[in-house]
């Protein structure tokens, strides 16, 4: 299929965000009379610092949450719902866990992150005192009908524009354009809490930052390497998802500024 590095969707996600580690296609020369831009370390077209801090940063989010859940015990304040999205996401998008290799990092890593976020639902779902603390009545966002279904209904309509049908393309970028939205139920269980705990704010502030470091990543491959495929559903989507942690990011950096508790407005 045209444009299509090994019956995939062009990785705009590269690595883990996305792409689940799958790199670009071969490259081409620059037009006549176009100078090349500079060339990185050979090393620096599979990881860079913008994705190699991404990662960080998203690897810290999710150890920031189990640290909350344990340390405190409890489950209020906290999205199930958003957890539930979450594992989705990443199980959509690294059906190939075991059919592709790309290195033992992506490998780990895609691991890491089912198993982690598969845990974090299996404690707030079912292990006590999680559950029983889990404050339900606040996490009422109908992820299934306003978040998966249309979600799979935007991939399948941008499967239209590919030469040819493939499950693991429609569940790959179904999983780009689900994670866009996934964190909309536990920033609504913020806001109706008003009051958001260090290590809550400390959790959803790395997992925007992830999002926005890989922003920056996109625009490091795409000047650098030559033949970086664009994938502008993708674009859009991570564009969005960032866009949603921009009014969360001005009250978290105010409350540090001035060293009080963190509140959002109800």
């Amino acid at each position: 299929r045209g444009g299509v590095s090994g019956g995939r969707v062009p990785e705009v996600f590269d690595g883990l965000q996305g792409g689940g580690g799958r790199e670009s296609a071969g490259r081409a020369d620059p037009p006549l009379g176009t100078a090349a831009p500079p060339s990185p370390p050979v090393a620096a077209m599979s990881m860079n610092v913008f994705r190699a801090a991404g990662d960080l940063s998203h690897v810290i989010s999710i150890f920031m949450l189990l640290l909350r859940l344990i340390s405190t015990q409890q489950a209020a304040g906290i999205s199930l719902k958003t957890q539930e999205l979450f594992l989705v996401v990443f199980l959509c998008r690294y059906l190939d866990l075991f059919t592709t290799f790309i290195s033992w990092y992506n490998t780990i890593m895609k691991i890491l992150y089912i198993c982690s976020t598969g845990y974090i639902v299996y404690m707030i779902r079912y292990k006590e005192p999680f559950r029983s603390k889990y404050d339900v009545s606040q996490d009422t966002f109908a992820h299934v009908k306003i978040g998966i279904a249309p979600c799979m209904v935007l991939a399948m309509l941008t499967m239209l524009f590919q030469w040819s049908f493939d499950i693991f393309d429609l569940l790959w970028i179904f999983s780009i354009y689900l994670e866009a939205i996934a964190i909309l139920p536990q920033l609504i269980v913020l806001h109706r809490y008003g009051e958001v705990e260090n290590l809550t704010g400390h959790y959803i502030f790395f997992l925007g930052a992830y999002r926005a470091l890989y922003i920056l990543n996109w625009i490091y491959r795409s000047y650098y390497e030559k033949g970086y495929h664009h994938n502008w559903p993708g674009y859009i989507a991570g564009a969005c998802q960032t866009a949603l942690y921009v009014d969360f990011f001005y009250y978290y950096i105010i409350s540090k500024y001035y060293g009080g508790k963190m509140k959002l407005p109800s």
